[in-house]
């Protein structure tokens, strides 16, 4: 057998994990403190927003549309929340269910424009996009943030504390992957919503209530990114503007990448949390690698590219 098409073959089908397994190594001998275990922690908890808002967007890709309107439900979350809080002074736990609410509203917006207005989704979470910042602007007077340093205790535990020595947002993110595994990879709906993805004119001849559907994917997804609002607001206890924005280009990027993973290229739980995980690792290996500002965003911007192409290769040396 030719020993350069075997190379080849270990490269297409093991590629991304070679990738990541060099940058973690190459992390760890340039600073032995990415080793720690302080920071393989810091690394899982920087990551718990990212990862909340890749698994809804996993869900809306699945079923083979998109949304750009992730982070105005993470917005909507957190200044649900604080506003509850700060202005009507709810509890805690009240304030919360507002933020989730807050965020579900943006999920029903899209899905009146997808599901009614049979708007492309792209289209659809675009102009939510825009409406929603701008109704934050709106809001906020220009998009100053609204600050609530009184905020209890038990809300700012959301992303400050602790269960078992694990942190709290670290194990909201988790729960919320095993609830995204059951309902994508090991349910009857699971199996409707990437019949969708794959060829929706043929779910809909299958008897697949495709719009009904749609409509809880956007719901829940837009709750599900609603609850990294929550940690978002507990983290710095303020609500501040159009923050969701910075996590839409990173979630994408893990979805795709996850998407490429799988055997057949379609969105999935597993692959979403691998990509999520790499992101997280390369910003906190480049940060330890003490580059400056412009030059870590070329490097994370190449390695991520790379990153793609690679899992795409090794997708279409499957499909081959």
């Amino acid at each position: 057998m030719d020993r350069s098409n075997t190379l080849r073959d270990i490269l297409l089908r093991f590629g991304f994990l070679i990738v990541f397994a060099a940058f973690f190594i190459l992390f760890a001998v340039w600073n032995p403190v990415f080793l720690q275990g302080g920071n393989l922690l810091n690394i899982v908890e920087g990551s718990a927003i990212l990862l909340i808002l890749a698994l809804g967007l996993t869900l809306i890709v699945a079923t083979g549309g998109i949304d750009l309107s992730i982070g105005i439900a993470l917005d909507f979350g957190a200044a649900f929340a604080v506003v509850a809080m700060s202005t009507y002074d709810l509890n805690w736990f009240s304030a919360a269910c507002a933020g989730v609410i807050g965020g579900s509203l943006v999920g029903i917006f899209n899905a009146i424009l997808v599901v009614g207005l049979r708007i492309s989704p792209f289209l659809a979470t675009l102009s939510t996009f825009f409406i929603g910042s701008s109704v934050q602007r709106i809001f906020t007077n220009g998009g100053g943030p609204i600050s609530y340093r009184r905020m209890p205790t038990e809300f700012r535990n959301i992303a400050q504390g602790d269960i078992l020595g694990i942190p709290t947002e670290a194990v909201l993110a988790a729960v919320l992957v095993v609830i995204y595994y059951l309902l994508l990879e090991r349910s009857i709906w699971g199996r409707r919503i990437h019949a969708m993805g794959m060829q929706r004119s043929a779910a809909v001849v299958a008897g697949i209530r495709v719009n009904r559907i749609l409509i809880g994917c956007f719901i829940f997804a837009a709750m599900t990114c609603a609850v990294g609002g929550l940690i978002a607001a507990a983290n710095i206890r303020m609500f501040t503007p159009l923050s969701g924005f910075s996590y839409l280009l990173d979630a994408i990027a893990a979805v795709f990448i996850g998407a490429a993973l799988h055997p057949r290229g379609r969105p999935n739980v597993l692959g979403t949390v691998a990509g999520v995980l790499f992101l997280g690792m390369v910003a906190n290996g480049l940060n330890l690698m003490g580059l400056n500002f412009n030059t870590k965003d070329a490097l994370q911007g190449i390695i991520l590219v790379s990153a793609l192409a690679l899992a795409v290769a090794q997708r279409t040396a499957r499909s081959d």
